[in-house]
């Protein structure tokens, strides 16, 4: 059986010592980059490695990036061997922020074409609360080779987004804290405000007050309607503020079967490196 959107604690605590299951721990701070790193050393699920936001999942910033762009494909798949990974593995991710750094891992195993991956419903918090066993052991890894290859029609670029958006022909779906949405507050980037005609629908909408998933059928009723009051079904795409935390979002949509949504992937923060492009900070 392939887990393909999320799995529950019990599930994983029956393969966590499979040896064609890999466990990585994707723990992060935007404020502490080095936290998540710390708190792999000193505990985590047992046999998991190790997944940097920054150094694993991200490519160097440029001047015209978002904060987190994506990693050179071949640079990639090189990790992802490094990690044991190639077609045969089932792949677990988990965080301890209900899987808002944990989805940009199953977005991109997704996008190059793995299936076999699954986010861990309720992540570290829930494992721990649940007595289930840690280590501190940094697991060996017999490396292999990785040969997926990514799926371009998953993402859209800013200059695609913006000849959409002048032609209506999309939803755009912003999934940030509506006062970053409204331009009420911005903690993080340099710019406040949101892409024109942008929808706002947090990424925390997804998950309930123990931060895990919603039951399939109330996440489905949830985006149903979103998409119905938008009048759109197609050409669904989400954005945040550096392409992470949409992928909470994009793995939502695959839970309760609902394909083909896109991501952009420099997001927010990699819109308003050009100051042509357009920003509002009103709720329309």
């Amino acid at each position: 059986m392939k887990y393909r959107s999320i799995i529950s604690a019990d599930s994983l605590q029956q393969h966590q010592s499979d040896p064609d299951w890999r466990i990585v721990d994707c723990r992060f701070n935007l404020k502490a980059p080095n936290e998540g790193l710390s708190l792999y050393q000193m505990e985590h699920i047992p046999n998991a490695i190790y997944a940097h936001l920054d150094h694993d999942l991200s490519a160097p910033l440029t001047s015209s990036s978002g904060r987190h762009p994506l990693p050179d494909v071949e640079t990639f798949k090189q990790t992802l061997g490094k990690w044991g990974i190639d077609s045969n593995t089932q792949v677990v991710v988990y965080d301890d922020a209900a899987g808002s750094y944990a989805a940009r891992l199953w977005w991109m195993l997704r996008w190059l074409g793995h299936e076999a991956v699954a986010v861990l419903d309720g992540g570290f918090t829930l494992w721990k609360q649940q007595g289930l066993p840690t280590s501190s052991a940094i697991p060996h890894i017999a490396p292999t080779i990785f040969a997926g290859e990514p799926d371009m029609t998953m993402v859209v670029n800013s200059n695609e987004l913006e000849n959409h958006i002048n032609t209506s022909t999309v939803c755009l779906i912003d999934v940030r804290d509506p006062r970053r949405y409204l331009g009420i507050e911005e903690p993080i980037d340099n710019v406040a405000g949101h892409v024109p005609g942008a929808l706002n629908v947090p990424w925390k909408s997804n998950i309930d007050d123990n931060g895990m998933y919603l039951p399939k059928a109330q996440l489905h009723d949830h985006y149903t309607k979103i998409l119905r009051d938008a009048g759109s079904d197609n050409n669904i795409v989400f954005m945040c503020g550096s392409g992470v935390t949409a992928c909470h979002s994009l793995l939502a949509l695959d839970y309760i079967g609902i394909s083909g949504a896109k991501l952009y992937p420099g997001s927010w923060s990699e819109w308003i490196t050009d100051p042509r492009r357009p920003i509002t900070k009103s709720s329309e």
